[in-house]
């Protein structure tokens, strides 16, 4: 039987900046990057290599004919090239996160006049919670946030509280041990499918999902980014990408070797979003 063309189906307005988005924000990384905190230590970053690497993220960003706002490095702040972790940026308006790390606690401020130029509505998360935006993954059906060591329980209370006039469902997860944030396992590849690694896959938290697995051995690829008609994923996982070219996606490769001393990827180098009006 055919649809009624009559018929009017309501769409949440967040349904449609899954995978649209006309604007993102990045950050340039500043010559303090050498200090930027990390999980293990394997050397300091190259800041040449990493300029580098960034613009060719911007460039990509650009390329689906996205406005890409390139905020100037800040010195007094090492990590704050990975912007994502200050705001979760939505149709209706932002919210500024309060990271679980102290020495990132600035980074907010820094990013908020920013977001108030674009966002008639734009609301905090306020002590005593802690929550980062590499914890937060928006679906077309729900906002998944996982708990890590910079994301509590408190946080993840207070960002419902503020998304929760918006009309966004919020579904608590646990990110696995020694995983810095939940999205770096895993990534929305459309409104139904989710790029994950298996061990976070394992944990259940994608039922009803389709998943794609990125190959043994390249669980870094797990951090890419649905941007508009792309797929921006780190350079250096061939399998994985030969696995999502073959599914349909068209996938564009970044370097991102700096990136990843500091447990950085595509998804934390950007703000993603459509601005209301």
């Amino acid at each position: 039987m055919g649809r009624d063309p009559n018929l009017q189906i309501p769409i949440r307005p967040h349904v449609r900046s899954v995978l649209r988005f006309t604007h993102a924000i990045t950050r340039r990384p500043s010559a303090s990057i050498t200090q930027g905190l990390r999980a293990v230590d394997t050397g300091a970053p190259n800041l040449d290599r990493f300029l580098q690497d960034h613009a060719d993220y911007v460039t990509a960003l650009r390329s689906t004919g996205a406005v890409v706002i390139e905020l100037p490095p800040l010195d007094a702040f090492p990590d704050a090239v990975f912007v994502e972790d200050t705001a979760l940026c939505l149709p209706e308006g932002a919210v500024l996160m309060r990271p679980g790390a102290p020495s990132r606690l600035g980074e907010v401020a820094e990013m908020a006049p920013s977001l108030r130029a674009l966002y008639p509505d734009l609301r905090e998360i306020a002590a005593p919670g802690h929550i980062e935006g590499g914890d937060i993954l928006t679906t077309e059906r729900e906002i998944l946030v996982g708990l890590s060591a910079r994301t509590d329980a408190a946080g993840v209370a207070a960002l419902t509280d503020a998304v929760a006039g918006w009309g966004y469902d919020v579904r608590v997860v646990e990110t696995p041990p020694d995983i810095l944030h939940f999205k770096t396992d895993c990534a929305l590849l459309d409104g139904e499918t989710i790029l994950s690694t298996k061990r976070l896959a394992d944990s259940g938290c994608f039922t009803g999902y389709r998943v794609i697995h990125v190959a043994d051995g390249e669980e870094a690829a797990a951090n890419a980014i649905r941007f508009n008609d792309l797929v921006i994923c780190p350079a250096g996982f061939p399998k994985t990408a030969e696995a999502l070219m073959k599914a349909g996606y068209d996938v564009v490769t970044v370097g991102n070797t700096e990136a990843a001393k500091l447990d950085g990827g595509m998804s934390c180098l950007s703000l993603r979003f459509t601005p209301p009006g």
